[in-house]
């Protein structure tokens, strides 16, 4: 179990971004306990999601551009201050490991994996891979043991079946003790079984079932008459 709320030395200005998202707003004041297993933070560009992963992960020690607990680096910071704000509380004997998963910055620690070599001969030359391939790899060889892992849309370089293989993996994660933290808008990983969707809207946060999600209805709706949607776009 992590509980994430804000520090009680915190300086963050409420009545500044990031402090006036609802669901950074409701985090500050509400706190937030991520559920044993797999977290996750559905709902449409803008409503925080990214956010939210961002300083969660940053707030546990992870590299804001991605990567392990190990590999913290940065090449141009863009990232909110809600992480300094926050403190993380985790369960007694709960490790330390971690991994924050981030689509449009990996090909930055892909450059600091091959700058900073480690002791495994047999991890993969990952910018020698497609975007999906070098995602797909990295699922392989570092999403398998214990620990806590943030993904922040991860499925914006996987195909379908792919995307599959992600569900599989989470899965595993948390039968062996992972705990995962995601921001998506794949109605494919939020049926995640046993995962805790929390939907996040103008509301803050709330939580959800599959059926419920906008997202879900959005789809299945667009699926079945897609020109009942295209009609509104396109002349």
């Amino acid at each position: 179990m992590v509980r994430v709320a804000e520090r009680e030395d915190s300086e963050l200005d409420h009545g500044s971004w990031p402090a006036t998202i609802p669901a950074v707003a409701q985090l500050l004041r509400d706190g937030l306990d991520l559920a044993p297993g797999v977290t996750l933070l559905v709902g449409e560009n803008g409503s925080g999601k990214s956010t939210l992963v961002e300083a969660i992960a940053m707030a546990y020690g992870l590299s804001p551009e991605g990567g392990t607990t190990h590999s913290v680096h940065r090449t141009r910071p863009s990232e909110s201050p809600l992480a300094s704000a926050l403190r993380l509380t985790r369960g007694l004997g709960a490790g330390r490991w971690g991994f924050f998963l981030r689509a449009e910055t990996m090909h930055g620690w892909y450059t600091h994996l091959e700058e900073n070599p480690g002791s495994n001969p047999f991890e993969p030359r990952f910018h020698e891979m497609s975007h999906g391939e070098s995602f797909l790899a990295v699922l392989q060889h570092r999403f398998d043991s214990p620990g806590f892992y943030c993904l922040d849309e991860p499925e914006a370089a996987l195909s379908f079946s792919a995307t599959l293989a992600l569900v599989g993996t989470l899965h595993d994660l948390a039968r062996m003790g992972g705990q995962v933290l995601c921001a998506t808008h794949s109605p494919v990983l939020a049926a995640l079984p046993g995962a805790t969707l929390l939907e996040v809207g103008e509301w803050g946060y709330r939580e959800a079932t599959w059926e419920e999600l906008d997202l879900v209805q959005h789809w299945r709706a667009y699926l079945a008459d897609p020109q009942r949607y295209l009609r509104h776009v396109i002349d």
